[in-house]
């Protein structure tokens, strides 16, 4: 991204896991390293994504999705969160991401 984030503007998400605390192996599945994306086509949950974990994230998602940030992160463009699953808890990188389509006919979910 060249610096400017742009309000109302629709950005690209990528999802990342970065790391499974307690015993090291997610309930759902997802591994260190997996990545997912929301782009322009609209599907808000990645596919075989965690339902519990995308609920724990969708508040976090939906600003960096439309150009706002969250005050307390060091970088506007990315977002930590956890799952909440307290014996294996799942971290996930939410990054926004330029993208050269062009998302303003696209509906708000």
């Amino acid at each position: 991204m060249n610096g400017v984030i742009e309000m109302g503007k629709m950005y690209k998400i990528k999802i990342k896991v970065v790391e499974i605390r307690g015993n090291g192996k997610c309930a759902a599945g997802l591994k260190v390293g997996d990545e997912f994306e929301i782009d322009k086509n609209g599907q808000p949950v990645p596919v075989n994504f965690c339902g519990w974990a995308f609920n724990a994230m969708w508040p976090f998602i939906t600003p960096l999705r439309y150009g706002g940030t969250l005050p307390w992160e060091k970088d506007p463009n990315r977002a930590f969160v956890s799952c909440p699953d307290p014996d294996s808890t799942v971290v996930f990188e939410i990054i926004r991401e330029e993208d050269k389509e062009d998302y303003k006919d696209l509906p708000a979910f």
